[in-house]
């Protein structure tokens, strides 16, 4: 199950590494999809089309529920993406990818020499992103009375419920979406503001 929050990257970082005359470019990309890293990988492709390798690691989810992806493209099998994702797995950080582009320098690396080199750029690369946290939210819809309005408002707001809609009719429907987290809490504190009077539902998030 994916945590209710983790840290993710706040925004993109490059840095270069040079080994033994190959260039080192790694980049890094908040990614919170599959399809978002894909993106990523393409745009560096396009950017840098007369580069050597263009060797990626990426994780979407966090935990133990992660989607994950690498390439050696075209390095020796083991040498570039394998290392790289060890190391993102270790820098406790989800939605993230990793783009190290080589430029050959004329003198080969070896497999240990590759091994290092596409490591040490990705840990790099990631010592120097800014962070953040990703928030995973519930879809929550409370059918509640007039009377009852303004205490469950407050009573949302105070729990970073992000309003969707406000519905005022006979009652008053409001859609929100919710901290996961809070959802339970949420839920019992809107049946003693209300003394049972409103009821909270859960909705798929759109």
């Amino acid at each position: 199950m994916t945590s209710p929050h983790y840290p993710v990257p706040a925004g993109t970082a490059r840095t270069e590494l040079i080994v033994r005359g190959s260039r080192f470019i790694a980049q890094l990309f908040p990614t919170p999809t599959v399809d978002a890293a894909r993106e990523a990988i393409a745009m560096v492709r396009a950017a840098m089309p007369d580069a050597t390798h263009h060797c990626y690691a990426y994780l979407v989810g966090y935990g133990q529920s992660t989607i994950a992806g690498m390439s050696d493209d075209g390095e020796p099998a083991g040498s570039a993406g394998r290392p790289m994702m060890a190391v993102l797995r270790g820098a406790d950080l989800g939605d993230v990818t990793v783009v190290v582009t080589r430029y050959f320098g004329g003198t080969l690396l070896g497999i240990g020499g590759l091994v290092r080199a596409y490591s040490d750029a990705t840990r790099a690369v990631l010592e120097i992103v800014p962070r953040t946290q990703r928030v995973i939210y519930q879809r929550i819809i409370v059918h509640l009375q007039y009377s009852d309005y303004t205490a469950i408002r407050r009573l949302l707001e105070a729990h970073a419920a992000v309003i969707v809609e406000e519905v005022f009719a006979v009652d008053v429907v409001i859609t929100a979406d919710l901290p996961t987290d809070h959802v339970a809490v949420v839920n019992h504190q809107i049946g003693e503001i209300s003394a049972g009077r409103a009821r909270l539902e859960t909705a798929p998030m759109v």
